[in-house]
């Protein structure tokens, strides 16, 4: 496995960043363009962290797999004969091809079509042709990767050793996540979108809506703006009827959790941990039940056994790469995955009940509009910072403080990387 360790030029330039940093601002410019501090992110972080990778919806059944590059690394997550979810590295034992190649797709066995290598889906190998006498397949099945489900979202870990605090984290968020019932959803849709940016900035993106008011007109039909005001002392004039809206949403929407026995207060750990996250249940403008034009429910079949539709949205975070949206009708599922310096895969998953019916109980256009709009809007934003991030003239600039979480993921990202100069 590569480490930051084993390039000492990338390990002094990076030491140096790391001491040139100041608190409260941006991060500098090289790291979001420089190769060197690009790798030693795969390596200090998305090769260390638990990592969001999909949900359960997307491999139903028995042979179901998915394929999905982490750096230089191939992970191909697939639901086994016995039904469980595991997690493989993409990589033949032979001569090392890549044996899956699409994307997703469904199979009996696993096999390489280089040399018909023919793996059962636990990785075991079955089948070797021509081999020597001593050969033993035992010692050559396809090497397995950390995998966990947690309420139906499938997370891996490319590490020998995971953090250990994830187990910490699955076991506070997954009373939020249940009652949504996500092993009985299936996608309605899928998109991805290349965002010409650095992940980091696709993720700070998505830690502030200081943009919002402004940058997402959909999104905020529903989102209430003050979102990331701490002190009602900061709220702008303009934006306080909102929050009395907000305020008022917010009673009416603890009242409905207490009555069903779900979850609602806010757990934010967004440093001092490796598996930083923060989750909350939080009510919607407008109608108030899911993210549409006007608030109103975009699939009539609810998810689970819900009895409303108006349980506001259960909001997962978990650094360094995923934000969820839980609704009553329907959930959406946010991964990251950075292909470049300057290029980050954004792969939204729609998912309704299994049995709701497209055309019947749901208007696709209509279940995908808003987040179709905001990650257009976000692309946007993120090319326009990554553009002025490449620029000489580029000076990090302080965080308002309605940004406080974007520099609590700062913080975080940080310490992942002086965590790992220690290494």
């Amino acid at each position: 496995m590569t480490t930051i360790a084993e390039t000492p030029a990338a390990t002094s330039d990076l030491a140096g960043l790391l001491a040139q940093h100041r608190d409260g601002c941006a991060l500098e410019a090289p790291f979001y363009t420089s190769r060197d501090v690009f790798d030693a992110d795969i390596s200090a972080v998305f090769a260390r962290c638990w990592i969001f990778v999909a949900t359960e919806a997307e491999i139903r059944e028995p042979g179901d797999f998915v394929t999905l590059d982490i750096g230089r690394y191939s992970v191909i997550v697939v639901r086994g004969d016995d039904g469980q979810v595991r997690a493989l590295h993409n990589v033949c034992r032979h001569r090392g091809s890549r044996v899956l190649t699409d994307a997703s797709g469904s199979v009996g066995n696993i096999v390489c079509g280089y040399h018909q290598w023919t793996y059962d889906t636990d990785g075991k190998l079955l089948h070797a042709g021509s081999q020597a006498p001593s050969f033993d397949p035992n010692c050559f099945g396809l090497k397995r990767i950390h995998a966990r489900s947690v309420g139906g979202l499938v997370f891996v870990c490319l590490a020998e050793e995971p953090p250990e605090d994830f187990e910490d984290m699955v076991q506070r968020v997954t009373p939020y996540i249940t009652p949504h019932q996500l092993e009985r959803t299936k996608v309605a849709a899928q998109e991805d979108l290349i965002e010409t940016g650095n992940w980091k900035l696709v993720m700070e993106n998505n830690r502030e809506c200081y943009h919002c008011e402004n940058g997402h007109p959909e999104l905020v039909c529903t989102f209430f703006p003050t979102w990331g005001y701490s002190d009602l002392d900061q709220i702008p004039e303009r934006l306080l009827p909102a929050h009395a809206r907000y305020l008022r949403s917010q009673a009416e929407l603890e009242r409905a959790c207490r009555e069903r026995d779900m979850p609602y207060a806010e757990i934010e750990e967004i440093s001092g941990r490796v598996s930083a996250f923060r989750i909350q249940r939080e009510p919607l403008d407008g109608a108030g039940e899911s993210y549409t034009r006007d608030g109103s429910s975009a699939s009539r079949k609810l998810l689970a056994d819900f009895d409303t539709p108006r349980l506001g949205r259960m909001s997962l975070h978990h650094q360094p790469n995923s934000w969820f949206h839980l609704l009553a009708d329907h959930a959406v599922t946010f991964t990251v995955l950075p292909l470049a310096p300057d290029r980050t895969l954004v792969r939204t998953t729609w998912l309704v009940h299994e049995d709701a019916v497209e055309g019947v109980d749901y208007d696709l256009a209509t279940l995908t509009d808003v987040w179709h709009q905001t990650n257009a809007q976000d692309g946007i934003f993120v090319s326009r910072a990554q553009a002025g991030v490449s620029s000489p003239a580029y000076e990090p600039g302080p965080y308002a403080p309605n940004e406080y979480q974007v520099a609590g993921f700062v913080t975080w990202y940080l310490e992942r990387m002086t965590e790992a100069l220690t290494r």
